[in-house]
């Protein structure tokens, strides 16, 4: 083998071991890629589990509106039931001052049947008035009775009376006013009823 067949066989060699060189550094580069496509792909993971809090996030805040909404209705049935309570507030007094004004009836009652004691009737009248007035004001009013039918959502019966004259079931006379405090019986009227006579 001469100089220039051994000069040949070493340039061969050497470009063998650049191709291989060369090979082995393609290799890196196909494993910086696989790395680059592993970064890439958590990326989008990432980015799809945000928007999957994000839509959590509004669906929470609108919750929380819809909460805030519920609990203004809430507050506002609340005010209402503290108007109502107000509103009956006065029920006890009233109540205390239905037999002062009883009172004051059966007096005017006793001294109608005599002229020495009209001053008395007279005063007594006045003092009735004004009672009566004070009790309107806080949305007291007494119930019509005698000469109505008997309703016992507002009537009680003491007694019946025996009345040709009348429908049966009408009040014909009244033992004790009954009175309402805003529409809301506090106190039915105590009443006689009229029935129809005994066939004897």
């Amino acid at each position: 083998m001469n100089e220039k067949d051994k000069d040949q066989l070493l340039d061969e060699k050497e470009e063998r071991c650049e191709n291989k060189v060369e090979e082995k550094g393609n290799g890196h580069k196909h494993e910086d890629h696989k790395k680059k496509k592993k970064k890439d792909d958590a990326s989008v993971e990432l980015e799809k589990e945000l928007g999957e809090k994000d839509a959590k996030i509004k669906s929470l805040e609108e919750k929380l509106l819809y909460l805030g909404a519920d609990f203004e209705n809430f507050k506002k049935i609340k005010i209402k039931e503290k108007q109502d309570t107000l509103k009956y507030a006065n029920e006890v007094i009233i109540k205390e001052l239905l037999p002062v004004i009883d009172h004051l009836e059966m007096a005017l009652k006793h001294a109608e049947s005599t002229d020495d004691y009209k001053s008395i009737y007279d005063g007594v009248k006045i003092t009735l008035n004004e009672f009566l007035k004070v009790l309107e004001k806080a949305g007291a009013r007494p119930i019509e009775a005698v000469g109505q039918k008997f309703d016992p959502n507002f009537h009680e019966a003491l007694y019946q009376e025996e009345h040709e004259d009348k429908e049966p079931d009408t009040v014909v006379s009244e033992f004790q006013k009954g009175y309402l405090l805003n529409e809301r019986l506090i106190r039915p009227s105590r009443v006689g009823v009229s029935k129809k006579p005994e066939i004897q």
